[in-house]
Formats: C-alpha cells, structure tokens, sequence
C-alpha cells in the first residue's frame, strides 16, 4: 500500500466531507487503532481554504466550522451581516438557505480573518456563493516533506 493509497475519513471536526489522503491509522500499544494528524492547525486552514474556494454554495456545517475558526460566536456574525442570531442557527442547522450575498461576505471575512491563501475577489466570491444540494468533497493530501503547506487540495477529477 502506498502513500496515496491511505485515505482516512476525517469526520473529528464536525464535518462529514473531510478525506485526508497519506494519513492512516496506527496500531498503539495496547492493539487499538489511532490516527495521529501532524500540523493540525495547518489541516484545520487547509479544510477553510478548501471551503472558501469550493464553487459551489457552502452548507450549514461548512458556516459553523468558518465561524468557529474565525473565533466568533453567531450573534458577532450576525452582527457583521446585519442578520439576527436566529438566522445564523436556522443556516448551520440547514433549515434554510445561505443568503448568497452573507455567504460571499462570509468568505471574504474568512480569508481575511484566518489569513488564507485564496486569491478570489468579491465577484468571483459572490457567483459561488449560489445554494446547491451538492456537497463538496475535500480531499486533502499529507505531504509529510512540505512543512510550510503540508495538506493539499487534491482538484476534482
């Protein structure tokens, strides 16, 4: 089995499209299985980036992982979009749709906020910020020999 061939479903951080390609479980002392994720906080700006770049609209769970690395609470994001508390709940919980506008704001905010490496401007933001029932799938290749940016987009086929 190769590196590549490793591919590990990442679902620890509250999303259930997350693969990490070249991270696999290991068997610890005791026989149990364990993952261990090098750089964690350069995977958690990895899965951001990939959410923010996506071209298509961003889900619920997608909004609620952006607005907790961006450190704010749903009343301050609201606050920011001129939106109630409520709204924000109703969205991460996929009762209704994103705003197209809030979202393209929103994704500006992330990139600003958490310094990510997405060179999309506020037209290009707002066309992919159109609801869609498809969901992305990220998948991110561990590239043990590349310490600056050691998780990768690995682009749709």
């Amino acid at each position: 089995m190769t590196q590549q061939d490793k591919i590990y479903h990442y679902t620890e951080i509250g999303l259930d499209n997350v693969y990490l390609i070249g991270i696999a479980p290991e068997i610890d002392d005791a026989g149990e299985e364990i993952i261990t994720i090098p750089f964690i906080n350069k995977l958690f700006k990895a899965v951001a980036e990939a959410i923010v770049g996506y071209k298509k609209g961003i889900s619920g769970a997608e909004l609620r992982y952006l607005r907790t690395e961006m450190g704010l609470t749903q009343a301050e994001l609201a606050a920011l979009l001129h939106k109630d508390k409520q709204t924000i709940g109703r969205w991460e919980r996929g009762e209704t749709e994103i705003d197209g506008t809030a979202e393209a704001v929103i994704r500006r905010l992330a990139i600003e906020k958490l310094s990510l490496n997405v060179n999309l401007g506020m037209e290009e933001l707002a066309k992919r910020s159109v609801a869609t029932a498809d969901r992305q799938k990220i998948c991110l290749i561990y590239a043990n020999d590349n310490r600056d940016r050691p998780y990768q987009l690995q682009e749709a086929a």
